[in-house]
């Protein structure tokens, strides 16, 4: 697939008119003292890593519909992962589930990311579902089972990946469990707590130097009564009691409804234990639909409180690392990430032209109105030309969808990779 060419003939025909915009758009921030080339910079600038699971369909708990022409190996995800880096410009960076993506041969998965342009991002472990040929079953928990044989084997799990991170040269490894309770009574809050406290300081004992170990929490699901973390401050608790390099990772679905999220990401930014997201929405009990599809405005009102730590330095914390992770259940996956990924620099754009200083004053003096009004302001306004030029510059496409359904990128993989055979039910 000739993308350069594709990408170029496709942008030449979009120019003019997005050179006017980007004009007309230039001299309305400028009477608002907002240097759009700054912006532009800042939007080339910005990243977040999209996950190998993703470039595959997902499903519910009913059904899974594949399509033509899905990835069947971590080199045709990486394949996938590298389409949407082509169009976009801002995801460069891939995590990895393992053992969905274990690799034979780490040094030979490296080569192949790096002569795409591609990294790994962070490794992901997997104890939330049995492993073909495990000695041991996850049915009642992982990290913090009842019984030690079965902690340590999930612990093991979790050094591989470690392992694997040191290797493939992944910033980050994230650690997710479901595990919990359905029923009162089935599980003691307490003990629970503190051998998932045990389990996490055994897996940090294996920490890779210049590695950080990322704890996400999720207030229901698989375990519908109770889970074992369930909200940021049992995760900011852990993530203390951890260790300095141990950080609590927020996913925009994890949330019972009406939680004030935007809170949540300050107060996390705020005690330095903010190590990164996943980026997502959801409307009920769904956790992974495209970001931005459902709730806009809240991901600009958390992107308002990232930009507001970022001018801050993150309070002397690492910086924060992004990711999506989405379950494409009737869209083409790679179509879902790019916009997805788009989505999030214009809610990091607009959250770059919010009037700081007013906005201040106006909390100072319990304005609530004029508050309110600085934030729709920046949030109403068209960054479109914004994030179209940025993509230009960096060698994307200014609409990387069209370009991409132009490809036929997606047919060229069915013909050549077949239908996934798949079918039945689950997330992933």
């Amino acid at each position: 697939m000739d993308w350069p060419d594709l990408i170029a003939s496709s942008n030449a025909s979009l120019l003019p008119v997005l050179e006017e915009d980007y004009g007309h758009l230039s001299r309305q921030l400028a009477r608002r003292g907002v240097d759009i080339e700054g912006l532009a910079e800042r939007a080339m600038a910005f990243r977040v890593a999209v996950p190998s699971w993703g470039v595959g369909t997902g499903g519910t708990r009913f059904a899974r519909f594949p399509i033509g022409g899905e990835p069947r190996t971590i080199f045709e995800r990486i394949d996938d992962c590298e389409v949407i880096s082509r169009l976009v410009r801002v995801t460069p960076g891939v995590s990895i589930h393992i053992p969905w993506d274990r690799p034979e041969h780490p040094a030979q998965l490296r080569a192949y990311l790096e002569s795409r342009g591609l990294f790994v991002d962070s490794i992901n472990s997997n104890t939330f579902q049995d492993e073909a040929g495990q000695a041991l079953s996850y049915k009642f928990g992982s990290l913090s089972h009842t019984e030690a044989a079965v902690r340590r084997q999930a612990v093991e799990h979790n050094l591989e990946c470690l392992a694997l991170a040191d290797a493939l040269g992944a910033a980050a490894h994230s650690v997710w469990i479901g595990d919990g309770g359905n029923f009162p009574g089935q599980v003691h809050f307490r003990r629970a707590l503190d051998r998932y406290l045990d389990s996490l300081r055994a897996i940090y004992a294996g920490l890779p130097a210049g590695c950080r170990l990322f704890i996400e929490h999720k207030v229901y699901e698989p375990a519908l009564y109770s889970t074992v973390l369930n909200d940021w401050g049992t995760s900011y608790y852990c993530a203390r009691e951890t260790g300095e390099r141990c950080f609590s990772l927020v996913d925009l679905g994890h949330h019972a409804p009406n939680v004030n999220i935007e809170m949540i990401v300050a107060r996390l930014a705020q005690l330095g234990k903010l190590g990164g997201f996943h980026f997502n929405d959801s409307k009920y009990g769904d956790d992974d639909l495209d970001a931005g599809s459902i709730k806009p405005f809240q991901l600009f009102l958390i992107f308002n409180e990232l930009v507001d730590a970022e001018r801050d330095h993150w309070g002397g914390a690492p910086v924060p690392a992004y990711m999506l992770d989405q379950s494409h259940n009737v869209t083409d996956p790679i179509e879902s990430l790019c916009t997805s990924a788009m989505e999030l620099v214009r809610a990091y754009v607009h959250a770059l032209i919010v009037d700081r200083a007013a906005l201040e004053a106006a909390q100072d003096a319990n304005d609530a109105v004029a508050a309110l009004q600085l934030l729709k302001r920046a949030f109403t306004t068209d960054v479109e030309p914004i994030l179209a030029m940025a993509r230009h510059r960096a060698g994307g496409a200014v609409d990387p969808v069209s370009v991409y359904r132009a490809s036929a990128y997606r047919r060229h993989c069915a013909a050549t990779r077949g239908m996934a055979t798949r079918p039945g039910a689950g997330i992933v």
